[in-house]
């Protein structure tokens, strides 16, 4: 079984490069520290990133209908 992982360059925006998630990195930890995100955990002491399938479900679970859409 594999499991693929992301880190947070990846997840959040910076400096003008889309991340998956268009916030940027202090307000994925500040959700984390909240409750309202994944939580990431460590392969090193430098190396920390997240779960894909767990990043995957919160953004279905925070998907919006759009508006107008029939």
């Amino acid at each position: 079984m594999s499991r693929q992982i992301i880190r947070l360059a990846q997840l959040a925006s910076h400096y003008g490069i889309p991340g998956l998630i268009p916030v940027s990195p202090s307000t994925i930890w500040r959700w984390v520290r909240k409750g309202q995100f994944p939580r990431p955990f460590q392969l090193s002491p430098s190396f920390t990133a997240w779960n894909c399938d767990e990043i995957t479900r919160f953004i279905e679970q925070k998907r919006l209908p759009l508006r107008g859409a029939k």
